[in-house]
């Protein structure tokens, strides 16, 4: 744990605001004590929902490092990750994360993302704003077998 590199990450947040590039959120990937990547909000000026921070430099720091994982990489993000980032980093595994502000700080200020983890709880897909329901096809399950059977993959 290094506060300059959450420093940074919120510098990251009140740049982005002051330039008019998105919201105020930063991240910051490190590994070994270095920098690997930043990472700034950017849904609104690339009109991508996903081009949050931690997404972002997750990005970046896979394609720095050439890999898909962030093993030994520690991010360091400007607030608490919703939903979507915290998903995104458990599948990128760094060894820690590190935020400055939490989800309520997120809220007050217009970012509540509460209603997600309240859709998520909900038993049946039906149930949710935006209906979510399994739709079976022959063969759906065709892929996964491949997967299984193939021996040039690489498990992640």
């Amino acid at each position: 744990m290094d506060h300059r590199f959450m420093e940074l990450a919120v510098r990251l947040a009140l740049d982005n605001v002051r330039s008019g590039r998105g919201g105020p959120f930063g991240a910051v990937v490190v590994r070994d004590g270095r920098v690997v990547a930043l990472g700034r909000n950017e849904v609104t000026m690339r009109n991508d929902p996903t081009a949050h921070a931690e997404i972002q430099a997750i990005r970046a720091a896979c394609e720095t490092l050439g890999s898909f994982q962030l093993e030994g990489c520690e991010l360091y993000s400007s607030c608490e990750p919703c939903p979507m980032c915290l998903g995104a980093i458990y599948w990128a595994r760094p060894k820690a994360v590190y935020y400055a502000c939490g989800r309520d700080d997120a809220a007050a200020a217009g970012f509540d993302d509460r209603f997600i983890y309240d859709e998520l709880a909900l038993p049946d897909g039906r149930e949710r704003k935006i209906p979510f329901m399994r739709l079976r096809v022959p063969g759906d399950e065709e892929p996964f077998f491949v997967w299984m059977r193939s021996e040039n993959k690489i498990k992640y």
